[in-house]
């Protein structure tokens, strides 16, 4: 009874570490000039981002490759383009909608095809955990992730950095999440969610 109580009091604090952890935080500069604009364009870095326990999302893509190879001949290269393509089919949207979500109150919203956006959003992706579900035991998925924001025709010059970490996946298919793809959407998802949020609170409110 002791160790039961003892593992759930460990489990708490280590979800509420990971909730804690997902608030937002400025790191410089600040977002006014964002109030009476309509529309951002983003852009997507994944370069230099760990996943999981590597380092190096190079060395997790080489040991994914393989062991599915090794399984099914062909099917770690078939992985590999859906691991790359996901990004666009996937995570991107599922960002971007629930940023809009939050800020459609204000008429904000991202529009990577228009051509009146005075800004820009880079959000470069740190890290992904990929989670996992093994039926008995579960893991959400979660990303941490710096977002930059600059002036479309002044790329260089940083107006605002802010940072999320562990952005951590809430939709759970009623615990039925057991394909990647869909954990690291609704970590993207939790991530755009929380930025329109916090946007709409310090800028707009």
């Amino acid at each position: 009874m002791m160790k039961t109580k003892v593992l759930l009091m460990g489990l708490a604090i280590a979800f509420s570490g990971i909730v804690n952890a997902q608030k937002v935080k400025l790191e410089s500069g600040n977002l006014d000039f964002l109030k009476g604009e309509t529309v951002l364009k983003v852009e997507y870095d994944y370069g230099d981002m760990s996943v999981g326990r590597y380092e190096h999302e190079s060395d997790y893509i080489k040991d994914k490759i393989k062991e599915k190879n090794e399984d099914e001949p062909g099917s770690g290269d078939k992985w590999y383009k859906q691991w790359k393509s996901d990004r666009t089919e996937r995570f991107q949207p599922r960002f971007e909608e629930f940023f809009n979500d939050q800020l459609k109150k204000v008429n904000l919203k991202i529009d990577s095809d228009s051509e009146d956006a005075k800004y820009m959003i880079i959000l470069k992706t740190t890290s992904t955990e990929p989670g996992f579900n093994v039926g008995v035991m579960r893991r959400p998925a979660w990303i941490s992730v710096e977002i930059v924001f600059v002036e479309i025709a002044n790329p260089e010059k940083e107006l605002a950095k802010l940072i999320i970490k562990k952005a951590m996946q809430k939709k759970g298919a009623a615990g039925f999440d057991f394909d990647v793809a869909y954990r690291v959407e609704y970590a993207y998802a939790q991530c755009g969610k929380q930025l329109g949020k916090y946007i709409y609170k310090y800028v707009f409110k």
